[in-house]
């Protein structure tokens, strides 16, 4: 089954939560909401959300609501990142190479990382 997609500040919200699980209200509220000025029923609103879209789980402690996240960091991003692709550009990643060609901050790392990618596209697309 697919996942709801989210938005950016859900994404931010469940890497926090994936950073530091099992995490109550309170300390998400304290820890992620008060830096974005957001107020801790906003939090919980939007873990609830998080939770009824299957991205969280809670378990009571000691009569404390504790979140934790349901996905692996990797596949919540995977997802976001597929839906911006199809939402705004339209499922063409054209404009996001042309604006990775621009950016002058790309590491090492991510250079061989795309690079992998790319030999890895074009041995399967050989394979076809």
């Amino acid at each position: 089954m697919r996942r709801k997609t989210i938005g950016d500040q859900e994404l931010a919200l469940l890497q926090y939560i994936g950073e530091n699980e099992p995490a109550s209200v309170g300390e998400v509220a304290a820890g992620f909401g008060e830096a974005r000025g957001l107020a801790r029923s906003t939090v919980l609103t939007m873990m609830e959300r998080l939770r009824s879209k299957g991205y969280l789980q809670r378990a009571q402690h000691q009569g404390v609501y504790r979140y934790q996240s349901t996905a692996q960091q990797q596949e919540v991003v995977s997802s976001a990142v597929g839906s911006f692709v199809e939402k705004t550009l339209q499922g063409s990643i054209s404009p996001f190479v042309a604006w990775m060609s621009e950016r002058a901050e790309v590491s090492d790392n991510e250079l061989a990382e795309l690079e992998a990618l790319v030999s890895r596209l074009q041995s399967q697309r050989r394979e076809d």
